[in-house]
Order: structure tokens, then C-alpha cells, then sequence
């Protein structure tokens, strides 16, 4: 199965499930990486509308936009592995805020703008490296 046929907008139980185990073992920042992809039927707009909506939520938490963007060229790799349409980086405080802001139900209530954007997505709770590169 491609990723093209598959569709990833929500969480599976086991996903929740370990982002919780997770967030109660590491108390450090986390940013969230975002590969979206839009549907043909006014997708980009919707999720324009989430996120401006989303902002006093990510303000809320602590959270902040580390990057938003559309996928340029695939660099390295197969031309047209690139499935996604845009990237999005968000810094929160801890995996802990993160799973604060998307429980509170005003947030639940944005999120259906990101719902209607999307034909399917990616959502990566990174770890920084422990070194440094300075």
C-alpha cells in the first residue's frame, strides 16, 4: 500500500497510547513535525482557517511555529516521493502540552477545519539528538 492510498488524519488508540507513556517519561521540549496533504476541494483554504484558529491554543500551551511552508523539490531521493504538500514545525514546551492543548475542547472544535483539509498527513514527535553540534 502507497502512502498515496492510505489515510492519516487522526491518531490510532496505540499512537495515543504511546505519545502518553511517552510525555510521562520525558519532560523536555518536543517539536512536532507536519507533513500535510491537502484535498483537491478547497483543502489549502481549510487548513489557512485552522491554522489562525489554532493560535491562541498553541499560545495557551506554549507552543510556537517553528516553520511553515510549502514541499519544495525532492532533493535526494526518487523524484515524486514527496507525498506531502506542506511542512509544519511546532515547538511545544513537553509532549505533556501538546496532549493538553488537543484534549481541550475548544481546540477539538478548530481541529474539524484540519479534518476537512486533509487527505492524509504525518505527525512526528521528534527527540532531539543528545549532543551537541555547536
Amino acid at each position: 500500500m502507497t502512502v498515496e492510498s492510505s489515510v492519516y488524519i487522526e491518531p490510532t488508540e496505540h499512537q495515543v497510547g504511546a505519545l502518553v507513556q511517552a510525555a510521562q517519561q520525558a519532560s523536555g521540549p518536543v517539536i512536532m513535525l507536519n507533513l500535510l496533504k491537502f484535498n483537491d476541494e478547497g483543502g489549502r483554504d481549510s487548513y489557512l482557517c485552522y491554522a489562525r484558529d489554532v493560535q491562541p491554543h498553541l499560545e495557551r500551551v506554549g507552543a510556537s511555529i517553528v516553520y511553515f511552508g510549502n514541499a519544495g523539490s525532492v532533493v535526494i531521493g526518487h523524484e515524486g516521493d514527496a507525498w506531502w504538500d506542506t511542512i509544519l514545525l511546532v515547538q511545544y514546551p513537553s509532549r505533556s502540552a501538546f496532549l493538553d492543548m488537543v484534549m481541550d475542547p475548544g481546540y477539538q472544535e478548530v481541529s474539524q477545519h484540519r479534518t476537512a483539509a486533509l487527505t492524509t498527513s504525518a505527525l512526528v514527535a521528534t527527540d532531539p539528538w543528545p549532543v551537541d553540534l555547536s
